[in-house]
């Protein structure tokens, strides 16, 4: 099986961000991921105090719409060494994006959340990021016939020299489909007990379940 890198993605306070990062190794197959929800709550310099806390790869799920070149910007100084883009902003948006994102040496990520032809977005843009994710969304994730497509990775990678990633109610059967289809980054998200959506559940048996789904990738 073709061994890819886990993202794992906190979505809620820094707080929650601290407890959990004594559990998670340094390992160059592990992401963390300022999560969009958590940007949103503790603002951009949260990227910042994730930062002294790991030293590897950060993600900046930001997923800009507009405005591209200042929020590339933006997640750069907070010390993010990637960053999102929706695939479905507009074309000017994608190539500013990407265009800033090579200048300021970060890693472009376009999020194909919403997005049923992620080919087609991006030879209408023209424009070939580092990195795309197809995605399910979170308010998706229980919705009969909402799958990931992971056709599209082929596609994507067979098209263009870009690597490729899957995120979206990934628990680790769902996992094992991701890198079974090529991807090289699957995004995992870390969820409490109460919620309704899938991840690694911070409760008393999270470093177990942490274990299994590193298991696939360190």
């Amino acid at each position: 099986m073709n061994r890819g890198k886990i993202q794992i993605a906190f979505n809620y306070t820094f707080n929650d961000f601290a407890k959990v990062i004594r559990y998670i190794p340094k390992n160059p197959n592990i992401i963390l991921e300022a999560g969009t929800p958590l940007i949103k709550y503790e603002g951009i310099k949260v990227i910042s105090k994730m930062r002294s806390l790991w030293s590897g790869e950060i993600c900046a799920d930001m997923k800009i719409a507009d405005g591209a070149h200042e929020e590339v910007l933006m997640a750069k100084q907070a010390g993010a060494t990637s960053v999102t883009v929706l695939g479905n902003s507009s074309v000017e948006t994608l190539k500013i994006f990407v265009d800033s994102c090579t200048k300021l040496n970060i890693t472009s990520i376009v999020d194909m959340i919403s997005n049923e032809k992620p080919l087609k977005t991006l030879w209408k843009a023209n424009v070939v990021p580092e990195m795309v994710y197809i995605h399910r969304g979170r308010d998706e994730e229980n919705s009969f016939g909402k799958i990931l497509q992971y056709k599209d990775i082929s596609m994507l990678k067979g098209k263009w020299d870009l690597k490729a990633g899957a995120a979206g109610g990934m628990d680790k059967r769902e996992l094992q489909s991701a890198i079974f289809n090529s991807a090289d980054v699957v995004v995992v998200n870390i969820v409490r007990p109460s919620d309704s959506w899938k991840g690694i559940v911070f409760d008393s048996q999270f470093r177990t379940n942490l274990e299994d789904f590193l298991r696939f990738v360190a």
